[in-house]
């Protein structure tokens, strides 16, 4: 059974009440095909080619021009807060697959777009792409959650998370701290 439009709305504070920097990474998710996922300790992260072996390099939902895949969309980062109350049945419906999961704010106020984040030694900048989230969130989570999350009045929580380019190569672990880094 998925949450109730009320029950969210009721969860929104708990949420909005998330810790605005210094986050651990938890359950670190490599998608190596659709519908597919991995659940490594840890992961490593390239500029040019995105998370080695993950599909955004072969099959993203976003493009440039060229019809290459868009930096912006490298690396999806989810609120644990919001996960922990849209995912109900963990053996029977997929993990959402965003590339971590953390227990910070992601609003547009914490985190604006251009923001650049520390994470273990990759350098992570907030793209300017919204993430509203997809198809498969309507049928795994509910149609609810996603109309909550792309409720006019949530936008700028980014209820269904941040999406990031990739500034500086390195491996990111679960438990990294994730830092916000001042321009």
């Amino acid at each position: 059974m998925h949450i109730t439009r009320s029950e969210l709305d009721d969860l929104l504070p708990e949420i909005l009440a998330a810790p605005k920097d210094g986050a651990a990474v938890s359950m670190l998710c490599s998608r190596p095909g659709r519908n597919q996922r991995a659940f490594p300790e840890q992961m490593k992260f390239t500029r040019e080619n995105g998370i080695p072996g993950e599909r955004w390099a072969t099959q993203p939902w976003l493009k440039l021009p060229d019809g290459s895949p868009d930096p912006q969309i490298q690396v999806c980062i989810l609120n644990s807060r919001v996960l922990d109350a849209v995912w109900r049945d963990r053996e029977n419906v997929a993990h959402p697959g965003d590339t971590f999961i953390l227990d910070m704010d992601l609003s547009y106020e914490n985190l604006p777009v251009g923001q650049r984040l520390q994470v273990g030694d990759v350098v992570l900048k907030v793209s300017e792409e919204f993430n509203t989230g997809c198809a498969k969130w309507k049928v795994r989570y509910g149609r609810e959650s996603f109309d909550w999350i792309n409720d006019p009045e949530n936008v700028k929580y980014r209820l269904r998370g941040i999406l990031c380019s990739i500034e500086s190569n390195g491996v990111i672990r679960n438990g990294d701290i994730v830092k916000k880094l001042t321009a």
